[in-house]
């Protein structure tokens, strides 16, 4: 019997949960990533309802105020959140969704679906390893490298909430992994 799920990834920025949710996709199309909603502008390339749901301030800060969101966040002077009726949407179709989140986002989902929400928490093998990730990327200032890392140590210590740890310290190992966890899950 297939149930559908709600599949709730975090970790640590450079923890590697992008490089294992892709090939997961892909392995299972029937698995919708959930969109996110946002008031920063639509960039070159960009579509409306694929990359994000564009909305504008007011109807944003309007959808918060009558609990349309799963989850939000206000950083980078813009809002971001999972639209409920979307999530509402998909369950109501028979289809399980991966979410891509922080920490706060997936227990917000599990407050909201706590039977149909699965969290999986993505570790790097240590902090060590993860500080030369984020270095690697070359993206980021060292304050922002500092910013990152002291903010891995909180998210480390909620991620022990979840239902799954997966340390990511192989890909391929890892993918399996969390391959094993959602087959169980949708076939339980």
């Amino acid at each position: 019997m297939t149930r559908p799920k709600l599949f709730a990834f975090a970790s640590p920025s450079g923890g590697g949960k992008t490089s294992i949710i892709k090939p997961l996709l892909k392995k299972y199309p029937e698995i919708e990533f959930s969109v996110s909603a946002t008031t920063r502008g639509m960039r070159p390339g960009e579509v409306h309802g694929k990359d994000y749901f564009f909305l504008g301030k007011q109807e944003f800060e309007s959808l918060i105020a009558e609990g349309g969101f799963v989850e939000h966040e206000f950083f980078f002077d813009n809002h971001y959140g999972t639209l409920k009726r979307e999530v509402d949407r998909a369950l109501k179709a028979g289809h399980s969704m991966v979410f891509d989140v922080d920490v706060k986002g997936a227990l917000s989902i599990r407050r909201m679906y706590p039977q149909e929400s699965v969290l999986i928490f993505i570790v790097p093998p240590s902090l060590e390893v993860l500080e030369q990730r984020l270095r690697n990327r070359g993206t980021e200032d060292e304050q922002k490298v500092r910013t990152r890392l002291q903010r891995a140590a909180m998210e480390m210590e909620t991620g022990k909430q979840f239902d799954a740890v997966v340390v990511n310290d192989e890909l391929q190992k890892a993918i399996d992994e969390v391959d094993a966890i959602i087959v169980k899950h949708i076939h339980s």
